[in-house]
């Protein structure tokens, strides 16, 4: 049992199992309270949809994206186009949503007239009036044209959507208003003014190109003048020049270098034959003759020897070699002058032609540019009177004939849907709330021990009265219930029915008093000897049950001042012997943890065959769990709805401590009217609807 118990109430990991029977079943008991939320929300939802909510009228304009991009002239180069990508699709949805061309829109629907979106034009509210009177709030301030135009648009980009019809270039522009009529106008509007705003800027922008170009022409225009006047200044200032001219003189400067080659080898000979013939002026005249090369010389040197004239001819030989190499030298020196001259006329000429071909490669640039920008210009002004926008309107919104908003079944589906999950919610809140125990399988699953009886709430006010009905109605259901309890508790021996029996419960007003007096009123009803003690010495309530004072009872018995046969009272109506408690100024624990308690007992025990002990609350006094350590059967009532689970572990465990078992659990003072508003119907214990045909109540 101890074992149960632990697995019972202490173990984590079965409170963190979510039990889905268990929450479809708090779920179904609890079925109306959800029913009367999902009523209450659908009926609330009814009423918005029906008088609170303004109906609101939804029209759409089609426009189409012209992605082909024919155009008269091609001028993509200048006038923005419409792209065919995604994001060119995406942006033209943007540009309908813009706050310039919603300026546009407003200000051609005359919407800042319209107190349908213009705020300022609106009167104040009931919230707004009440607050003024009773805050002394000031004077509403009329806004400016400025501030009214902001949230004019704002109210219109709130109104309005735009979406790009998937795989195609078809955009829908969708309006939503009070009217059917603004609402099907300003849609149409809407896309006039998209095409018109795309005609704007492409008129904008050939204007703006064309003021441009005008400009960048006039400047190229001068440009070309003047590098063609700087191409005819130069061409005046300097020499006839020409790339034929430098190549003549190329040539000649060639020949000039092969000449000056060729003169000076026959210089470098003539030099040296001067060098050899000056070399044999001291020489033989035989040398001279061998020496000289000269025939002549020879001759003479043969013929008449040395002498005058072979020496006036040798003079004469060196004398033209002499001539002969001042007169090459001379022409060597005249070449080279001439070379010079020709290298300098050479690179004067290249110089100019460069900057002839540099001024005149500029000209043709700025002609180049000037003509195909004039051609632009051309092109442009042509283009300013055959406009045409990137998009056309497809269809025009049409007047729609019921309101798209409020959506009255949607709205009481929602309000129905939310009920159903608030009552859920309530009906789970209300559940977790709940601190006691209505069913008896939550009971024995929660502490891990049998119920041995379930006894329902009996139909009368007094303590005295609830035992003459047990007694007048012995077919009862409550009668009936208690003969369960005693059934249960005489089964409960191994080997025989117990003998002393101990009710108990965790706090008082439980109802153990009532369980121990039917019990031992049903006890004897099988013929047997019964004695009900009092064992709640502290507080005396036996006395409300009998109507009798200043009887002796269990503290005269103890001391020895009274028998016991003398002590007890017998009542006719519960046919049991009833030892009452008298007022002491002993300690209740230690009067019946006493020696002469237990010698109370073993005298009771031979002169009765049941004894029933009535004892105080466990969490309230150690009473009980004193008198428990002798006795057979320990009985623990909890008060129906009630009585705590807390209080019902911390009672068993207090048990524990001790070392005492609970043999059995009470659950009392059912309410079946409290059992069908918490949604568990009749089917309770030994009084479910089929006991009407068995019980008599």
């Amino acid at each position: 049992m101890s074992q149960q118990n632990n697995s019972s109430y202490g173990s984590a990991s079965d409170e963190d199992v979510i039990d889905l029977g268990a929450l479809l079943g708090v779920l179904w008991r609890k079925k109306f309270l959800i029913l009367v939320f999902m009523v209450l929300a659908g009926a609330l939802g009814a009423f918005y949809a029906t008088s609170i909510a303004v109906p609101k009228y939804r029209a759409t304009t089609v426009v189409l994206l012209d992605a082909s991009g024919q155009q008269l002239l091609d001028l993509s180069s200048v006038l923005p186009s419409l792209g065919t990508d995604s994001e060119a699709i995406n942006t033209e949805v943007e540009i309908l949503k813009s706050r310039r061309l919603l300026e546009r829109v407003v200000n051609v629907a005359g919407l800042t007239e319209d107190p349908a979106f213009n705020g300022a034009l609106r009167p104040l509210s009931f919230q707004e009036n009440l607050k003024r009177k009773l805050l002394g709030a000031p004077e509403r301030v009329v806004p400016s044209q400025e501030k009214q135009l902001v949230s004019t648009v704002n109210a219109l980009l709130s109104r309005i959507s735009v979406r790009n019809i998937p795989n195609t270039y078809v955009l829908q522009i969708t309006l939503e208003t009070d009217s059917a009529e603004k609402s099907a106008t300003i849609a149409d509007i809407m896309a006039e003014q998209y095409i018109l705003y795309q005609m704007d800027v492409k008129f904008e922008a050939t204007k703006d190109a064309s003021e441009w170009l005008t400009s960048r022409v006039a400047d190229l225009k001068l440009e070309l003048e003047q590098a063609e006047a700087r191409v005819s200044d130069f061409s005046t200032s300097s020499e006839a020049v020409s790339i034929e001219s430098v190549q003549a003189l190329d040539r000649q400067l060639k020949e000039a270098r092969d000449r000056l080659q060729t003169t000076r080898a026959t210089f470098a000979e003539a030099e040296r034959q001067l060098a050899t013939l000056t070399a044999l002026e001291a020489a033989s005249d035989q040398d001279k003759a061998d020496k000289a090369g000269d025939a002549r010389l020879t001759t003479l040197l043969r013929e008449t020897g040395s002498g005058p004239a072979f020496d006036a001819q040798f003079a004469q030989i060196l004398a033209r070699a002499q001539l002969q190499a001042q007169r090459i030298g001379a022409q060597v020196q005249s070449l080279a002058a001439s070379i010079v001259e020709r290298e300098a006329e050479i690179a004067t000429q290249s110089d100019e032609i460069i900057q002839l071909q540099q001024l005149s490669r500029e000209a043709e640039a700025s002609r180049l540019l000037y003509e195909y920008f004039l051609g632009r210009l051309k092109e442009t002004s042509a283009q300013e009177g055959i406009q045409q926008a990137d998009s056309r309107i497809l269809s025009n919104a049409v007047l729609p004939n019921f309101p798209s908003a409020p959506r009255k079944s949607l709205i009481l589906g929602m309000s129905l849907i939310l009920g159903g999950m608030f009552g859920c919610g309530a009906a789970l809140l209300l559940e977790m709330r709940e601190k006691g125990y209505r069913q008896a399988n939550d009971l024995e699953a929660d502490t891990g021990l049998r119920v041995m009886g379930q006894i329902p709430l009996l139909p009368t006010r007094g303590r005295r009265t609830g035992l003459e009905y047990l007694a007048e109605k012995p077919t009862s259901a409550a009668a009936e219930s208690v003969r369960n309890l005693r059934t249960s508790v005489l089964l409960s021996g191994v080997d025989k029915a117990p003998q002393v029996i101990m009710t108990t419960s965790s706090l008082p007003g439980e109802g153990k008093t009532t369980v121990s007096f039917a019990l031992a009123q049903n006890l004897v009803g099988l013929g047997k000897k019964v004695l009900l003690v009092e064992g709640d010495i502290r507080r005396l309530v036996f006395s409300q049950y009998l109507n009798v004072t200043d009887a002796k009872g269990l503290r005269s018995v103890l001391a020895g001042d009274a028998i016991l046969s003398e002590a007890v009272i017998h009542d006719e109506i519960l046919g049991a012997d009833i030892l009452v408690s008298e007022p002491s100024s002993e300690n209740a624990a230690d009067i019946l943890s006493s020696p002469r308690f237990l010698e109370f007992l073993g005298t009771a025990r031979e002169a009765y065959d049941f004894v029933i002990i009535d004892t105080p609350p466990v969490l309230v006094v150690p009473d009980a769990r004193v008198v428990a350590q002798h006795v057979d059967v320990v009985l623990f009532t909890v008060h129906w709805d009630k009585t705590s689970k807390t209080q019902v572990r911390d009672s068993l465990r207090m048990f524990e401590t001790v070392g005492v078992t609970v043999n059995g659990l009470v659950l009392n003072q059912i309410d079946p009217k409290g059992m069908k508003r918490y949604g568990y119907g009749d089917a309770y214990g030994a009084y479910g609807s089929y006991g009407t045909k068995y019980y008599t109540n």
